[in-house]
């Protein structure tokens, strides 16, 4: 796998400096400086209070969230695979007087990177797709976490990964499940985040992972789902035809309506959630 990480390490490493930057409103730094939390909505209403937690941001780019989450009041350790992200992120909490902790390593090996016993890990947007296997990152989650600790996850949805929107229509253009050996590539001369600055590393690997993969690996890791909730809103414009609302997109008016998101809470060593509550 490392052709595909070290292609996706690249690419990385250069959109930090694009999204420091970001006129788009996706990482509104102005903001972050300001004092302001730029949690989503969802998350932002899920987490609970985690004052005095110990928290874990896992795939934590440049530490606008994990800054996000020190000031809730936990002790937060963000871990990143981009040398550049991670510097940036010290640089920034230094900047801002957060306490906050970043590591730079692969996300499969957290629990000897970062440590073990955390209360929460905490995992947002866009993570997953980068993994050629989530039954692995499934296992360091549960290891990072101290019996009764939680993970929080809030993605993409499976359903959207597998479309593109052509001319208003949704085709579907993308395997349900995509084998580690064989990823998407994508070439992308620009960020995702909307800034329209050509990029030197175009190329991109990513994995579509279904329900039964990230919940199943899960509870093969010793989790215990509490729920799972699907949202028609989503942080980035997934799709040309979508529209702003806030700071999430959603689709617009007029179109037949599909899950964009979801997102999950479970914990370690506990009992499952009753489905009929």
């Amino acid at each position: 796998m490392e052709e595909f990480f070290a292609a996706n390490r690249a690419r990385w490493d250069e959109l930090v400096g694009l999204h420091l930057r970001d006129t788009t409103g996706v990482y509104p730094l102005d903001e972050l400086r300001a004092g302001g939390d730029l949690l989503c909505p969802i998350e932002a209403s899920e987490i609970g209070d985690i004052a005095g937690k110990k928290v874990v941001h896992l795939q934590c780019h440049f530490g606008a969230d994990t800054i996000c989450l020190a000031r809730r009041g936990a002790t937060v350790t963000g871990l990143d695979f981009s040398p550049r992200a991670v510097a940036t992120a010290r640089a920034l909490a230094a900047e801002l007087g957060v306490d906050a902790t970043f590591v730079e390593g692969n996300v499969f090996d957290a629990p000897a990177l970062v440590g073990t016993g955390f209360d929460m890990v905490y995992v947002t947007w866009g993570a997953l797709g980068w993994l050629p296997y989530v039954r692995r990152w499934a296992k360091a989650v549960a290891d990072c976490l101290r019996p009764g600790g939680v993970l929080y996850l809030a993605e993409g949805h499976p359903f959207m990964f597998m479309l593109e929107e052509r001319e208003g229509r949704f085709e579907i253009d993308y395997e349900w499940r995509t084998p580690p050996e064989r990823p998407i590539l994508e070439i992308a001369p620009v960020s995702y985040a909307g800034d329209g600055t050509p990029v030197a590393n175009e190329r991109a690997f990513g994995w579509n992972h279904p329900f039964s993969e990230i919940i199943g690996g899960l509870l093969e890791a010793g989790m215990a789902l509490q729920y799972l909730h699907e949202h028609e809103m989503i942080p980035w414009r997934a799709f040309p035809s979508m529209v702003p609302q806030g700071r999430m997109y959603v689709q617009a008016e007029g179109q037949k309506k599909m899950p964009l998101a979801f997102s999950l809470k479970a914990v370690k060593g506990g009992p499952a959630a009753d489905p009929r509550a």
